[in-house]
């Protein structure tokens, strides 16, 4: 490096605008309605120079008090802080006060503002990363730890949305309600799963929505999870995205192979396949070539490569829905325990879905009170391991139940066999009924279907779970 480049990187000037600042300031002093929408998205720190910075806590002092904000009461407070010389005096408040004809660009101004004091933000925590990355002492998981959450951290602030008025959101929501009168009469609003009493009952997996599909082991939640992905994919064209954090990729493409050709997956894993087995598979492999379905087996993968790699996909495949199996093996953040840890992993779900505006669909495993349960094994809300938060900011909670698995040879309400059948238990949906539905479960190909025999279950309450 040159010394010319040397002193360059020396005399950098971290970002900052210090124009838009006095403008800012300039305009809270000429309009009262302008300082709540400052107070809301700015801090003190946000302003880069100092003086600005005592200025704007004076003000945001004189909004909290309830009292107008002027040339006099500013000073006034300022003086009482021993402020008022350190920011340049009356002369300079004079001057702030005149750098702007109006407040109309505020909302401009202040989205420079954040967006300079979050880059030197982001420069800070570069330059202590960097810093710890040379310690040769410093432990690498500890450092990784800490570079993500001070990354998402900035991230969070960036992504903050203000209140919005009805108006436009009236209006895009009736849109939709219209779009979905002229085009849907299925009554199928979301991505459907392909199962009939299913869709009646969530009307499909609606965007936004966060899906706990939750059951013990080898109940089928991931077999369940790749035939909603293979039903929306093949038979509605519609992308899918899979972040499988327990079994591999080819695994998984193996159960999807086996599920659509109905060959047996031990068959198939020991190599002890039939002609007729063999010609199936073959048939079926270019049906599943051409499906959107794009899968991630990344081990231990936390929060923020799942946001990075979900917003490529959304933005390179246009995913319609996301799949993530399973929850509880994900990273979080560190804290004091695992159920904060899993608290934090189930809020960010929640807000990708949010973000991206699609299902996502989160398998969770359940704990084993379940099992000890006398009688029928049937899930509850409460079995959700590790963690109240998963309920709490799922939109739905689904659960697989297979009461042959407890050597439960029949149904209570109406006697009919549990061979080869499953229950889907909606134990909760924030804008739709709960209830049940069964679905005939082929192990040994992983398929799942409606029976013949249709099955009403009714609506149900949480409290009948």
């Amino acid at each position: 490096m040159s010394q010319a480049e040397t002193d360059q990187q020396v005399l950098r000037i971290p970002p900052q605008a210090i124009e838009v600042e006095q403008a800012v300031l300039g305009a809270l002093l000429l309009d009262s309605e302008a300082v709540a929408k400052a107070v809301e998205s700015l801090e003190p720190g946000f302003f880069y120079r100092k003086s600005h910075q005592l200025i704007f806590e004076a003000m945001t002092a004189l909004f909290e008090k309830n009292r107008e904000i002027d040339l006099i009461t500013l000073a006034e407070e300022l003086n009482k802080r021993s402020a008022l010389d350190d920011v340049g005096g009356n002369y300079y408040l004079a001057e702030v006060a005149n750098s702007v004809p109006s407040s109309a660009n505020i909302e401009y101004h202040l989205e420079i503002i954040k967006q300079k004091a979050l880059s030197r933000r982001l420069i800070k925590d570069c330059e202590v990363i960097i810093q710890r990355a040379f310690d040769q002492n410093e432990e690498i998981d500890e450092l990784l730890d800490f570079s993500e959450q001070q990354i998402f951290e900035i991230s969070e602030k960036r992504l903050k949305k203000g209140f919005a008025s009805i108006n436009p959101i009236l209006h895009q929501t009736f849109e939709r309600i219209d779009k979905l009168y002229h085009s849907s009469r299925s009554g199928v609003t979301g991505v459907a799963t392909g199962y009939k009493k299913l869709d009646e009952l969530t009307a499909g997996f609606q965007p936004s929505d966060l899906i706990v599909l939750a059951g013990r082991p080898s109940m089928g939640k991931t077999a369940f999870a790749l035939n909603i992905a293979r039903n929306a994919a093949i038979d509605y064209g519609i992308p899918v995205g899979i972040f499988s954090l327990e079994m591999s990729s080819e695994a998984l493409v193996l159960r999807l192979l086996c599920t659509e050709s109905k060959v047996n997956q031990m068959s198939v894993r020991t190599g002890k396949l039939s002609k007729e087995e063999m010609s199936r598979l073959t048939d079926h492999v270019a049906k599943l070539m051409n499906a959107p379905i794009y899968i991630d087996d990344s081990p231990s993968l936390n929060v923020l490569e799942l946001r990075a790699k979900a917003r490529r996909l959304k933005a390179e495949h246009n995913i319609q829905m996301l799949i993530i199996d399973y929850l509880q093996l994900m990273e979080g953040t560190k804290a004091e325990n695992r159920q904060q840890e899993i608290t934090h992993i189930s809020r960010s779900i929640k807000g990708i879905a949010k973000e991206l505006d699609i299902p996502v669909l989160a398998l969770s495993q359940l704990s084993r009170a379940v099992e000890s349960r006398d009688r029928t094994k049937k899930p509850q809300l409460s079995d959700l391991r590790e963690s109240g938060a998963i309920e709490q900011d799922a939109d739905v909670v689904m659960f697989v139940y297979r009461p042959e698995y407890y050597q439960i040879m029949e149904f209570e309400d109406t006697g009919m066999s549990t061979h080869n059948m499953c229950e889907i238990m909606i134990g909760k949906q924030r804008n739709g009924p709960t209830g049940n539905t069964r679905l005939t479960f082929l192990k040994e190909y992983g398929k799942f279907g409606d029976p013949d025999l249709s099955y009403d279950s009714g609506v149900l309450s949480p409290a009948e779970f």
